[in-house]
């Protein structure tokens, strides 16, 4: 598993999840959008953390460069 993100998508990512989270502490969000997204910023998080977002990979992206 080769890391296929840059820094600037990952701290992208960080940042939306970061948002998705307080809009969901702020009670903003309920119900099934906010279970929706809780699980895409947990993939946010996840993914900036190890710096491989495996369907960057299915479509050949690579935001690392060389």
């Amino acid at each position: 598993m080769v890391n296929n993100m840059g820094s600037s998508d990952r701290t992208l990512r960080v940042i939306l999840a970061v948002v998705i989270i307080a809009l969901y502490a702020l009670k903003m969000i309920s119900g099934l959008a906010a279970i929706i997204l809780g699980v895409i910023a947990a993939i946010f998080i996840i993914t900036s953390a190890i710096g491989y977002c495996p369907l960057y990979q299915v479509i050949g992206i690579n935001t690392k460069g060389k």
